[in-house]
């Protein structure tokens, strides 16, 4: 259950939701989605808030990645990244000049994109599945423990990959992490989650230098490796 979170993440900033299970992050990305809708309180996405009627329209301004891509196993990953764009009626030229665009950012061979989801590589999943969440070119991208399942080798280049993708196409993005280093890297904010209320919301220097309660100090220091980085 969440209780009186109020959050707002700038245009063109990437805010990472941070918590132990259970804390409310995933379900909190999906209120945002518009999958579920609070009993009190409102979503707005730029000037609109999110409703029964407006919720599609805002859906379509919004890409959403999760844990191991959330691919349809039987279509290929071309057909999994461009089902949204043929159901608004896109051009097949303009399928393919966006999906090869996109490819390039990813880095994913077009050869790749021809593979069902089970020929490819985890990471190369998650590749594919960022692909299919900027295939619209929206504004606000929404990421659920994306890299989660993936190994720390791999997981590692998709993060420096990540934060490229967000310099470059300068997207609003929230992030849920349980990986506060992944936060940190990636996140120009953090908000650390406990029981359903956010507990901290700042960057990672205020973490370690001024907590505001003993749970933070604890989730800190469950992070050893961020503990030296403070002043860097």
């Amino acid at each position: 259950m969440l209780d009186n979170i109020s959050l707002r993440v700038k245009p063109g900033k990437t805010l990472a939701l941070i918590g132990p299970s259970g804390c409310g992050k995933s379900t909190l990305l999906r209120i945002v989605m518009g999958l579920i809708f609070p009993d009190s309180g409102k979503v707005q996405v730029g000037e609109t808030e999110m409703s029964s009627e407006t919720k599609l329209k805002l859906r379509h301004n919004m890409g959403y990645v999760i844990q191991k891509g959330g691919l349809f196993p039987h279509l290929t990953a071309r057909e999994n990244c461009s089902l949204a764009a043929k159901y608004l009626g896109w051009s097949e030229p303009g399928i393919t000049a966006r999906i090869t665009e996109l490819a390039e950012l990813t880095k994913i061979t077009l050869s790749q994109m021809d593979k069902l989801p089970s020929k490819l590589s985890g990471g190369q999943q998650q590749r594919i599945g960022l692909i299919r969440a900027l295939m619209l070119d929206p504004e606000v991208i929404l990421l659920d423990e994306p890299l989660g399942s993936i190994d720390p080798l791999v997981r590692h280049d998709l993060q420096t990959d990540l934060k490229r993708i967000f310099d470059t196409l300068k997207k609003t993005v929230l992030l849920v992490t349980h990986d506060l280093s992944e936060a940190a890297y990636l996140g120009d904010q953090i908000a650390l989650m406990k029981d359903g209320e956010i507990e901290q919301l700042g960057d990672i220097h205020s973490f370690i230098q001024e907590p505001r309660s003993e749970f933070v100090t604890q989730f800190v220091t469950a992070h050893r490796s961020l503990i030296g980085k403070a002043g860097t």
